[in-house]
This record gives structure tokens, sequence and C-alpha cells, in this order.
């Protein structure tokens, strides 16, 4: 990857964030390159066109291009300035688990049949709302972990769980999950760990969470911490302390989640609360 730029913005043991930028510079094919493991590509300033074979792709924000590991590709640059891209690296099983069949090759090997997919508005704002947090540094492993997934289910299609309702096993499954969640509420749990605590894929566990709940489980779990700060307010003195104490990674953080979900800051509503 000689000539790019890559901040590495989310590393677990689910998924891979990179925030990717090549200068550009050539308008004809470069070298052949080859991605070491499958992975999804959203572009997101400039413009490239990926060369496979005979077949080229225009890669620009409207896009997600699907890299497939052991595949030799070439990029040119027709369009001055570069480019930059949100680079998606999922878990295997867990990618297989995603991904529709339809779009998968025949095969032991995990590889898409298609090199790219137009992505709606709301997978390019899921895109720039991941990176832009993590950059940030205002999104935890499980939000951000959260969001790369829901982003990847996004563009690859629709989402494979639509049933209003859930069966008993289901529900079970989301109790016993929270059960996790609420024995520690400052931990920054990653998707992976809460998975092996139920005993599921982490794929699974986000879809029924979904289901049974309403909303995904990084914002059921922010619902725990603030509904604990409500209890706590007039204890601290010091708010970012009580916001440290919950695991937010910065008052601001905290005052902003709580400022949105309740209609007020902390203080604010420990004035109204505690000091009338």
């Amino acid at each position: 990857m000689s000539g790019f730029t890559v901040h590495t913005l989310l590393k677990t043991p689910t998924v891979t964030v990179r925030d990717v930028y090549c200068p550009g510079g050539c308008k004809h094919r470069g070298p052949e390159e080859c991605a070491a493991a499958t992975h999804l590509v959203f572009p997101y300033r400039g413009v490239y066109v990926r060369h496979l074979g005979e077949q080229a792709s225009v890669a620009e924000a409207s896009q997600v291009l699907f890299f497939n590991a052991g595949e030799g590709y070439r990029v040119s640059h027709p369009i001055d300035g570069g480019d930059a891209s949100l680079s998606l690296s999922i878990a295997e099983p867990m990618l297989r688990e995603m991904a529709p069949k339809a779009l998968l090759r025949d095969g032991e090997a995990l590889a898409f049949r298609q090199p790219r997919l137009r992505i709606d508005p709301r997978a390019q704002s899921l895109a720039m709302l991941l990176r832009h947090s993590l950059r940030q540094g205002i999104a935890e492993p499980l939000e951000a972990e959260s969001l790369a997934l829901t982003l990847a289910q996004r563009a690859l299609g629709p989402r494979t769980a639509h049933a209003a309702g859930a069966s008993a096993g289901q529900q079970r499954l989301v109790e016993r999950t929270k059960l996790v969640l609420v024995s520690d509420l400052s931990r920054r749990w990653t998707l992976a760990e809460i998975a092996a605590e139920v005993g599921v894929s982490p794929v699974y566990l986000t879809q029924v969470f979904q289901r049974v709940e309403g909303l995904p489980l990084y914002r059921y779990q922010l619902r725990l911490r603030l509904a604990r700060a409500l209890d706590l307010l007039g204890e601290y003195e010091d708010l970012s302390a009580l916001g440290q104490d919950l695991g937010f990674s910065s008052h601001s953080h905290f005052s902003a989640a709580f400022q949105q979900t309740y209609g007020r800051s902390p203080s604010e509503f420990r004035q109204s609360a505690l000091y009338r």
C-alpha cells in the first residue's frame, strides 16, 4: 500500500475500521495490488477507478466496493486530488452470516460476486457518523461496532430481521443480554464480549436485540448509563467524575448524550430536581 495513509480507527475481534487516504497522481493504471482479506470500502472523498481484469468500477461516495481476498486489481485516478475511503473489515463468520447468499460466490472462500453496489443516503450518513465519531473519540467500542454492522447490513441489502414479534427464546436472550450490561455499566463492552457471555454470534445478537427492544444494543446501554446518572446526580459535586465513573469518554460526551435524551444538561437537571 505504498503512498497510502492509513489510520486504524477501531480494531476489535468483530470489526476493524480504517480511514484510508491516497494522494492519487497517476491517471493510468498503477501496479497490481491484492487485498489480504475480504472487506468493504466506502469512498467518501475524491474518486478513483478500480480495474478487475477488463472490468472497471468507479469508486465514489454513492458506492460500496467489495475487495475480495487474494484478488488482484489495479487503480487509476482520472481526476486529480486523491481519494479517501472508510474501510470496513468484519470477522469472516459474521460477514458470511450477514451477506445475502446471492451476493456471494460459490465455494469455500468468502468472496463477493459483484465489484460494487450502490448505497442509499442513509448508508452514506452512517459511514460518516461512524468515521467522525471515531476520529473525535466520542464513540465507545460497542457503539462503533454496532454502527459498523448496521452500515454493512444497510449496504448489503434488506435487513434479515423484519418480524414484528419475537419468540420466547429470543426474548430470553435479550433479557440475558440486559443482565450482562447491567452487571458493569462503566465497562466498555465489545460486541464479541457480550455475545460470548450469552452464547450467540454478534450479528444475531444485534438483530434480535433490535427486534425485541426496538433500539440498538449500544443505545440501550447508553440509556442504562443515563438512568444511573439520574440516580447519582445528587451524590456528585463534579459531574465530570460522574460521567467518567459511568464509562463515558469525556464530560462533553456525557453531557451531550444526557441533553439529547432528557432535553436538558446534567447540571440543569440536577438544579431542577435537587435544588428547587
